[in-house]
């Protein structure tokens, strides 16, 4: 039998958890209304309902971390969606002096700023991470909400996404490891363990992709929800446990389902999907003292403006190669600029360790930044390309 004290802890908590959806939904509907990402706003309810905000919660945190990691998960897997295996191919093989430059450029101002304020390497290596890492979420539903998916640009920017996802294969490993603080021999060992592994569910996702779909197709929605659930989780729960990462093993799910089972799983998954990132985004704000955020303000701003920047030049560099007019490029630009989900699931492997804390609040205030600019950018794209040049 229930007790009345845990009954009314009960309701107090399906009150909080209820009080935050709604919230979520209105925060949600204004910025589709007015064509943005709702993450930064996701990310304002958690700074106001977390730690040092107007509302102290009394949620169980157990609850909210693992919400918040399937809110990862599911989004990761939906991602990979996106993408065939015959698609990840080619853009692997066309564009792979672009993700190159792609990398270089983006993560090169997270490293050197950390190393200018004083912070240590492995603080360094994970603002490369955030710094270089466009928002494959918000830039996928920029470009529906502009109609541009048809636009010449779109494939290659989708392909800069994928060298992008797939870089994070290798690198959320290795700086695990960094973390970690392994030695040097043990810390290779497992590096190579991991990336091994990684490839090994690279090559099952292309293979053998089409079987997995075969066996996943049914006529019944329930069905098909459930087993792409269930696989993606256990999956994702395997490679956390082998150190590969869990994002990235959702990830590779979601590349390896194609066909039919590939459009029916991502209109079935997609509610589910954004209730638990929206849940993982808030939770990760959660953690956030509001008033650390001012101190960071700065170097947040000053970062934004060179990772504006460096993704513009990114997608001009792919549209030249590709000879694109001065408006496509522009385009292909504006639209890589926003960060979001994995810039701050890189962040969020800082808590609770021994990494330099204020790379939370600084990723946090970045994040927002890019995450309202990078929509607004690409909205007026062409408006900048008629400003700078005649050419169509």
């Amino acid at each position: 039998m229930v007790s009345a004290a845990t009954t009314g802890d009960t309701a107090v908590v399906f009150i909080e958890i209820g009080l935050i959806l709604f919230v979520l939904g209105l925060l949600a509907r204004l910025s589709d209304r007015i064509g943005l990402s709702p993450i930064p706003a996701y990310l304002i309810v958690g700074l106001a309902f977390g730690s040092g905000g107007f509302i102290g919660p009394t949620l169980s945190t157990e609850f909210l971390d693992v919400a918040g990691e399937i809110g990862v998960v599911l989004l990761l897997f939906t991602l990979g969606l996106e993408y065939t295996p015959k698609e990840l191919s080619k853009g692997l093989r066309t564009n792979a002096v672009t993700g190159l430059i792609d990398l270089v450029v983006n993560a090169a101002p997270g490293v050197l700023l950390a190393l200018f304020l004083g912070w240590s390497i492995p603080t360094a290596v994970l603002l490369g991470g955030v710094t270089y890492i466009s928002s494959s979420g918000v830039v996928a539903k920029v470009l529906r909400d502009l109609k541009r998916l048809g636009n010449r640009e779109t494939p290659v920017i989708l392909s800069v996404l994928v060298i992008e996802d797939l870089v994070m294969a290798l690198y959320l490993p290795i700086v695990a490891v960094m973390i970690a603080g392994s030695d040097l021999r043990s810390g290779a060992l497992a590096v190579v363990i991991a990336l091994a592994i990684a490839g090994l569910l690279l090559l099952i996702a292309v293979r053998f992709g089409h079987r997995i779909s075969r066996v996943m197709n049914t006529r019944s929605d329930e069905s098909l929800l459930l087993g792409v659930v269930g696989l993606t989780l256990v999956i994702a729960g395997i490679a956390q446990e082998l150190d590969v990462s869990a994002a990235v093993g959702a990830f590779l799910v979601g590349i390896s389902i194609s066909g039919p089972v590939q459009e029916r799983a991502s209109s079935l998954i997609e509610p589910l999907r954004d209730l638990f990132a929206a849940i993982f985004f808030v939770l990760f704000a959660f953690r956030i003292d509001p008033g650390s955020m001012p101190p960071v303000l700065l170097p947040a701003l000053a970062l934004a403006t060179v990772g504006i920047a460096s993704k513009v030049l990114t997608g001009w560099w792919a549209g030249r190669r590709h000879g694109f007019a001065t408006r496509a490029r522009i385009r292909a630009g504006t639209a890589l600029i926003a960060r979001g989900e994995f810039s701050i699931v890189i962040a969020g492997l800082a808590v609770g360790t021994t990494i330099d804390q204020r790379l939370l609040p600084l990723t946090a205030t970045y994040v927002l930044l890019l995450a309202v600019a990078g929509p607004v950018l690409t909205r007026f794209a062409d408006s900048f390309a008629n400003a700078i040049s005649s050419d169509r």
